[in-house]
């Protein structure tokens, strides 16, 4: 613990965790019997993957693509029962009132410091402030914790991101300050879904006043192919040419998190030497284009647990790599471990 502990001397934010408990698994849309996240994830599993440093002081929740029906939830809602179950699945962990079983106690709600649920942003403005007065009434007094919404399009046909009602949602949530974290996946996706998102951010920015902007977070680094190091490989320069046009949005942020799942097996169990070494190319266009002010730590547990050994405490001996080998300086780093986080979804507390 010790040696964890002295890794890190700044105050981490876990940017992006999935937390479900056993008792509504089913409802998750991709998470079969068959799945090795198939059980539960609550805060007690989550204390034994960080070990609970002292210096994580805590997390933001992102929505984990509960099974729902947009076309039902416009019509009367019932599309949207179980996005909607998740929500009071988090404010009893905010609240610290725990249902038997699941795992969580009192006393670890105060590490919930944002929560970004589903929302049906594809449907448009009317059905999503319909949602979100519901999603409202829903958590109850939780709700001060809801800091954006998230609509994963990482799976959904080409075009999805560029649909009219999709930009009006995002419109909207960006008058009412919330922030939208984006999913893309340009590893099994393909290099379109890079070239829609920026011209997503573009459509909903157009336009708009500078204070009404909806704020994008960016996912994973967009999932990257992390089994190409050649740098001349058609993938990479796709991706580093889209990292640099998505930086020039303004609003916008990246999540250092998520690189396990796009990894081959082999690095995965690696070293973390290795594994940065493999990254570098990566990261080096990532701080280049964003910068450390708009760049935030997440582990994306569980999913980083998938064919890693301790994975958590792995990916932030890697990233503490990436800041030690680039001389970050102390306020840099400070960005990069809580301060990004805090900025980006508005978590007035820890200001």
């Amino acid at each position: 613990m010790a040696n964890e502990e002295s890794a890190v001397e700044y105050p981490v934010i876990d940017s992006h965790i999935h937390l479900f408990p056993s008792s509504e698994l089913d409802t998750l849309a991709w998470c079969k019997p068959s799945n090795p996240l198939y059980k539960q994830h609550s805060l007690d599993e989550y204390a034994l993957a960080t070990g609970s440093p002292s210096s994580l002081e805590g997390f933001i929740f992102l929505e984990t693509d509960r099974k729902h029906d947009l076309d039902l939830g416009a019509k009367d809602g019932s599309g949207w029962a179980m996005p909607l179950m998740e929500i009071d699945w988090l404010k009893r962990i905010a609240l610290g009132t725990p249902k038997e079983g699941e795992g969580h106690t009192p006393e670890q709600g105060k590490l919930c410091l944002g929560i970004v649920p589903w929302a049906p942003v594809p449907s448009g403005e009317g059905p999503l402030e319909r949602y979100v007065k519901e999603a409202e009434r829903t958590a109850g007094e939780s709700w001060g914790k809801v800091k954006g919404f998230r609509y994963l399009v990482q799976e959904r046909p080409r075009g999805t991101m560029l649909e009219e009602k999709f930009i009006d949602g995002l419109r909207w949530l960006g008058r009412k300050g919330f922030v939208f974290d984006l999913g893309v996946n340009q590893h099994d996706g393909g290099k379109w879904q890079l070239e829609e998102a920026v011209d997503m951010i573009e459509k909903a920015h157009q336009d708009v006043e500078e204070k009404d902007k909806v704020a994008i977070i960016l996912n994973h680094l967009c999932k990257p192919d992390l089994s190409v190091y050649n740098q001349t490989d058609p993938s990479f320069v796709a991706w580093r040419t889209a990292m640099f046009r998505l930086s020039k949005c303004s609003k916008t942020y990246m999540k250092l998190s998520g690189c396990f799942s796009e990894m081959p097996d082999k690095l995965k169990q690696a070293t973390v030497d290795e594994i940065f070494e493999a990254l570098q190319p990566y990261l080096v266009v990532i701080l280049a284009t964003f910068g450390p002010f708009r760049i935030m730590f997440g582990s994306d547990w569980p999913v980083c647990t998938i064919g890693v050994d301790d994975a958590w405490k792995k990916w932030r001996r890697v990233v503490q790599r990436f800041c030690d080998v680039a001389s970050l300086s102390q306020a840099e780093q400070i960005m990069i471990w809580s301060g990004t986080a805090i900025k980006a979804y508005n978590l007035e507390e820890l200001v």
